[in-house]
């Protein structure tokens, strides 16, 4: 099984994500810990995204398709999710022709949705209570917009594949709107 779990800051996308690896026995990929870890191992890969990142820009999608392509090739075995991957319609396109040459399908892209005001009040007790300072409300409605801005052409991108999940409420609640997608 291939999942694509999508949704704004706060929505619970990475809590989901974890929760739905476990449950199907898939890889949760998330593109910062990728990142992280190729970076750490001192790879190729992880050194030519260094220098981006160093100089403040943004690692180029045909680095991060590297990376998910090994990681991929390496567990053929396994179902994955992935978790703030795709980012852009340039990845999605990656992803989707490195599925077609591997023969494998995506069975879900799940986008989680919530009322801005209520991310953002949860944005902002989830800095308080991790002392996160530099989390403010105004930067919280900040990545709010932004993410609203590039993901819709995400959202148009997988239109005729994408599930929406009302992501208000309790975690348990929002794991069995999902799996009643998936359980169809």
């Amino acid at each position: 099984m291939i999942v694509i779990i999508m949704g704004p800051p706060g929505a619970g996308k990475g809590t989901q994500a974890k929760i739905l690896a476990e449950k199907f026995n898939l890889l949760h990929l998330s593109t910062g810990e990728i990142l992280r870890n190729e970076i750490d191992n001192g790879s190729d890969l992880g050194l030519k995204a260094q220098r981006f990142m160093d100089r403040g820009n943004l690692v180029p999608d045909h680095l991060v398709l590297e990376m998910i392509e090994k990681i991929i090739i390496s567990n053929l075995d396994m179902g994955f999710i992935f978790d703030g991957f795709p980012r852009t319609v340039p990845q999605s396109e990656g992803l989707d022709s490195l599925l077609d040459r591997l023969k494998l399908k995506i069975n879900y892209v799940l986008n989680i949705s919530l009322d801005k005001n209520i991310l953002v009040k949860r944005l902002v007790e989830r800095a308080k209570s991790s002392g996160r300072a530099d989390d403010s409300e105004e930067v919280i409605i900040k990545r709010q917009d932004v993410y609203e801005e590039l993901t819709k052409p995400l959202i148009d991108y997988y239109r005729h594949e994408v599930t929406q999940i009302n992501g208000d409420g309790s975690i348990e609640e929002v794991s069995k709107r999902i799996l009643s997608q998936i359980n169809r």
